[in-house]
């Protein structure tokens, strides 16, 4: 235990005084934040209000559409004698044309837009909202309907809640849904990158024949076990630092960029349905929002994402370390041998993305207690509630695949490590597996 403690130590400080992991700490935040920042500043600077030359040969939007946004303004306008399209707009200093012929009976001939460079899609779904929504009026008055009622009626809706059968506590699928995803894609991107970053640093010593020196003094399980640690440590040193860092540009953006918190909500393009939505929450929501995701069992979604976060890293740090001992200096290798440790990790992102919205369908219970998929889709599962003996059962799954296969991994890893100039195939693997 000494020995593995001393490799655990050993990885872990020559790879966190390296300048590269301080610049990558330090560096990966602040350049998304900084490319968050550009992004919305940009966006910002960008935004002109586009005057739109409406041209109405019927008369039957004639002084309706007198609405304006941040983003556009209607201007009636009649076109001059042999005036072209681009003469009409240039005359009347326009941004866009838009061109309403005669109607037969209540239906639109035509209705067309010119713009230079074409019409975007944010312009078009805006003009199109506002034309419907008087065509619409229009109709329900020859209808003899009054629109005042119908849009009383429309506003008004059953509310509905959900309760847990158990303990009758109110619950929300929506945040529920939301927090799940969001662990589950986190250890997603964890295993991918640490367990790789594994494999890499076995590569590394191998290739460079540092490993057999190391185990001339150590057993070759002992240092996959301290490398798979020591690695695992920096990970989650660099994961946390990444969140402490986040947290503080977080709060301090809109100190150095006043208004710019608010642009974040109000500034970034996002399409009319969307800005519906989001205007139509109003603050009693948002506290209901916010008591909602407050009301979550926080202490049991936490403490199971370290613990799954933990064992799933193992497990496949496990794998990742086996294959790293069978490359020689060919990156392609690396790549064939790892195709059967990624295809568990996909599987259980896309079992996930079905267990957000089905939690105990049978995939769902089958994803998240199966090892290899269990860090990835049990998470996506426990802010919804999940029976305690699922819970257990897929705890000491892992806690068993984890065994097995650092067991399996180190019979492959003591071989192949000192394995120089040859390439390995599969039928050689399962031997070492069988009688090493």
């Amino acid at each position: 235990m000494n020995k593995i403690w001393l490799i655990i130590k050993r990885e872990y400080l020559t790879r966190v005084r390296k300048k590269s992991f301080l610049v990558t700490t330090i560096l990966i935040p602040l350049l998304i934040f900084g490319l968050m920042t550009s992004m919305i500043v940009l966006s910002l600077k960008s935004e002109q209000k586009q005057t739109i030359a409406v041209l109405d040969d019927s008369g039957f939007f004639k002084h309706k559409l007198d609405t304006s946004s941040e983003s556009y303004s209607f201007k009636y306008v009649d076109r001059m004698q042999g005036e072209s399209n681009k003469q009409l707009i240039e005359r009347t200093k326009s941004d866009i044309l838009l061109h309403v012929f005669p109607f037969n009976g209540m239906d639109a001939d035509s209705i067309l837009l010119y713009k230079e460079g074409g019409v975007s899609l944010s312009a078009k779904s805006y003009i199109g909202d506002e034309l419907n929504t008087q065509y619409q009026i229009r109709l329900l008055e020859s209808a003899g309907i009054d629109k005042v009622q119908i849009d009383s009626i429309n506003s008004r809706s059953l509310q509905m809640k959900s309760y847990d059968l158990e303990n009758n506590k109110e619950t929300n699928s929506e945040i529920a849904s939301s927090i799940g995803y969001a662990m589950g894609f986190l250890i997603y991107i964890i295993i991918f990158i640490y367990g790789a970053g594994v494999m890499r640093g076995v590569m590394e010593e191998k290739t460079n024949r540092i490993a057999e020196v190391i185990v001339s003094s150590v057993k070759p399980f002992q240092l996959m076990m301290g490398k798979i640690i020591g690695i695992g440590l920096v990970g989650l040193t660099q994961f946390i630092m990444w969140g402490v860092l986040m947290l503080i540009l977080q709060l301090a953006l809109p100190l150095l960029i006043p208004g710019l918190g608010e642009s974040m909500h109000t500034g970034m393009p996002m399409s009319p349905d969307v800005q519906t939505a989001m205007q139509s929450i109003d603050e009693n929501d948002k506290m209901k929002i916010y008591n909602a995701i407050m009301d979550q069992n926080w202490g049991m979604i936490l403490s199971c994402f370290l613990f799954y976060f933990l064992g799933g890293y193992f497990l496949y740090a496990a794998m990742f370390a086996a294959v790293g001992s069978l490359v020689n200096e060919d990156p392609q290798e690396a790549q064939q041998l790892t195709i059967p440790i990624t295809m568990p990790i996909i599987f259980g992102f896309i079992i996930m993305a079905t267990s957000v919205k089905d939690p105990n369908s049978s995939l769902s219970i089958f994803g998240s207690l199966f090892p290899l998929t269990s860090p990835i889709v049990m998470m996506a599962r426990i802010p919804y509630g999940v029976p305690l003996w699922q819970l257990i059962l897929s705890m000491v799954f892992l806690v068993l695949g984890f065994v097995l296969m650092t067991w399996l991994s180190a019979k492959i890893y003591r071989t192949g490590i000192l394995l120089y100039g040859k390439k390995v195939s599969w039928k050689e693997i399962i031997k070492w597996m069988r009688y090493s």
